[in-house]
């Protein structure tokens, strides 16, 4: 049977139900039904709630999205994240597809904050110079100029004589603040105060031209802020960032950051020394630690997991790869330092060495939108850089001129290595006791956090050693887990014994049924990292085979209407795991990933919308999914 994937019915919605039914389950806006231990309403659950909210988000007051024509404001970012329309700088409406977020951050450029609007208003200091008269188009090409002049700034920390005014830095901060403020409401919308630091290690060109590694951060207040961000005019060196939060937090100001696109790093991001190329040592690990407790690994530029040639043995490796560096025509360099499960290894090898681990990362998703609005959705996809990437042509989904074939067309090359490569992604996923800022923040900061690329999935992982298969019918299966052993995020000290790990997941009822869970083990064993990718629950009665993996439960999609098969895959996986291959000695770390059936990809229903071919460059199809924060397990011996 096909089910067409738009104009989700009610039916479908009951699906979303681990029992099968929502009944008074159902939440009031329309969002997946209530697991076993969550609660509704404003009163805290000690056993925690899922909530989903995006923390990288643009506005006007970021100078990029400025140039890209973006004049919405902070206020109308949370206004969507609410669940009200805005406006695309293209002339279209922007709204969620499904119910409105939990929490939310808007994380404008801390270098330059603010001067793009004070330069486009007449009057102003900043209007009168002559770079503000070729600042401000709607052509494609002086936009990109028009970036690259302030972007170079940005990324190499100079203070632009004439432009650079901390005067407007702090007035417009203090406008974040108060705009964070006025739409936080405890117990429904959790809004936090934050930015973008957004360093750049310019490592090599080509052709002598510019190519940057990207180690930018995403830095995210708990409650009050300080009255200046500090940017890359101050140091585009992260270990001064993290000296500045340290103040801040012995200030009362507690903060963390968060790294994203370390896959376009160019092996930066979890190198194995510091900036300034010295051995890493204990002091540094506990200090990146101590700032940076979980990472970004799937947004719109790409996910961040791991690479196919880094993971040959994983099928599914090949996923979001997007590898070119910032405003570039060059590739990163994937072997050293871009991807996440690389360094969970490195860092357990670390653990051995030094004692310490900076990278024991739990994971979240964003959208790092520059339009105000995350596009999420597969099949309503606006892409992320405002008239540059606005409708299917510029991103090269569609053929230019109105043509109907994609025979002799050349696709504009910045279509064809950037836009048309990124991802309709994602989202940050908290387990936290109520929908409020110490709560959530609580939650990143003991890493009981996931991602996903856009879906709503639920997803639960713990582990413990006094764990059995009986747990997963116990009514107090969540209590006893919790109670018993660690959720995603935490260590498993090592008792000599094989510890046992529950995993449970439940479908997005806007989304396509769960086809598998898998558990993506890290380990270290004689100086060396190894991985294994385990299978451990097949939908539609699927067993999992002696190479640890589950059958083609053959769901399809019809790449005619983007319809998807209705009677494959599950509402819900669960089950309970030993590692069978474990051994008590050895340092590792487990994280789960969930694949959905597959879908059309965003450039597939662009094609579909506009009566063409897909363009045949371009994956048709793909796989959303989930990943959480590893669990550590940690040997005595």
């Amino acid at each position: 049977m096909i089910r067409k994937f738009m104009g989700i019915t009610t039916a479908a919605i009951l699906m979303a139900s681990c029992s099968g039914a929502v009944g008074d389950n159902e939440n009031k806006s329309g969002a997946a039904a209530l697991a076993p231990g969550e609660t509704a309403g404003e009163e805290a659950n000690p056993d925690r709630n899922v909530y989903f909210g995006d923390l990288h988000i643009h506005t006007r007051n970021s100078f990029d999205a400025y140039i890209f024509n973006v004049r919405a404001t902070p206020e109308d970012a949370y206004k969507f994240g609410l669940g009200e329309t805005v406006r695309h700088p293209a002339g279209y409406d922007l709204k969620l597809e499904g119910p409105a977020l939990d929490f939310m951050a808007v994380t404008d450029h801390a270098a330059y904050l603010g001067h793009l609007p004070a330069m486009d208003t007449e009057g102003t200091e900043l209007s009168k110079l002559d770079i503000a008269k070729d600042m401000f188009s709607t052509d494609p090409d002086k936009i990109i100029n028009a970036f690259q002049l302030i972007g170079g700034a940005v990324r190499d920390g100079r203070k632009m004589e004439g432009v650079f005014d901390p005067k407007i830095v702090g007035d417009v901060w203090k406008q974040t603040i108060a705009a964070a403020d006025k739409y936080n409401d405890p117990g429904k919308f959790t809004t936090f105060t934050a930015y973008e630091y957004t360093a750049v290690r310019t490592t090599r060109g080509a052709d002598g031209g510019f190519a940057g590694g990207n180690l930018h951060r995403n830095v995210v207040f708990r409650s009050s802020a300080p009255d200046m961000p500090f940017a890359t005019v101050d140091s585009t060196n992260p270990e001064d960032l993290w000296s500045w939060m340290d103040e801040q937090r012995s200030a009362g100001h507690d903060v963390l950051s968060i790294p994203h696109n370390s896959n376009v790093s160019d092996g930066e991001m979890f190198k194995m020394e510091t900036y300034k190329g010295a051995p890493l040592t204990k002091a540094y690990a506990d200090k990146r630690m101590r700032n940076e407790p979980i990472v970004e690994i799937t947004q719109v530029k790409g996910t961040s997991e791991t690479h196919p040639s880094l993971s040959p043995n994983d099928e599914w490796a090949d996923f979001g790869i997007y590898e070119y560096l910032l405003s570039s025509e060059v590739k990163s360099k994937t072997a050293t330092g871009d991807y996440v499960r690389q360094a969970f290894g490195n860092g357990m090898l670390l653990q051995d060495s030094i004692n310490a681990n900076p990278f024991q990362f739990g994971l979240i998703g964003s959208s790092d939108t520059h339009v105000v609005g995350g596009s999420f959705d597969e099949k309503n996809f606006w892409s992320k850089i405002g008239v540059v990437d606005g409708t299917p042509e510029a991103r090269g989904s569609i053929p230019p001129g109105g043509k109907k074939s994609w025979d002799g067309v050349t696709v504009d090359p910045r279509a064809a290595n950037w836009f048309s490569r990124w991802g309709a992604s994602g989202y940050a996923a908290v387990w936290a006791e109520e929908n409020t800022r110490e709560a959530i923040f609580d939650a990143m900061r003991r890493k009981e956090t996931y991602a996903t690329t856009g879906t709503r999935m639920k997803l639960r992982f713990f582990g413990g050693f006094g764990f059995d298969e009986t747990m997963l019918d116990d009514p107090n299966m969540v209590r006893k887990a919790y109670t018993g052993g660690v959720p995603m995020g935490g260590d498993l000290i090592g008792k000599g014994e094989t510890p046992g790990f529950i995993i449970w997941a439940m479908r997005d009822a806007m989304s396509a049924p769960l086809q598998r869970l898998q558990v993506v083990k890290v380990w270290t064993s004689g100086g060396r990292v190894n991985e294994k990718v385990f299978d451990v629950a097949c939908s539609d009665g699927g067993a999992v085979d002696s190479n640890f993996r589950c059958p083609d439960n053959g769901a399809k999609v019809d790449l005619t209407d983007c319809s998807i098969s209705d009677d494959k895959g599950a509402p819900e996986l669960k089950t309970f795991w030993r590692d069978p291959e474990f051994q008590a000695g050895q340092r590792a770390s487990y994280y789960v990933r969930v694949l959905e059936n597959p879908v059309c990809r965003w450039s597939t229903w662009d094609a579909l919308r506009a009566g063409v071919t897909p363009n045949p460059a371009l994956q048709k199809t793909i796989q959303e999914r989930a990943w959480s924060s590893p669990i550590w397990y940690v040997p005595t011996t």
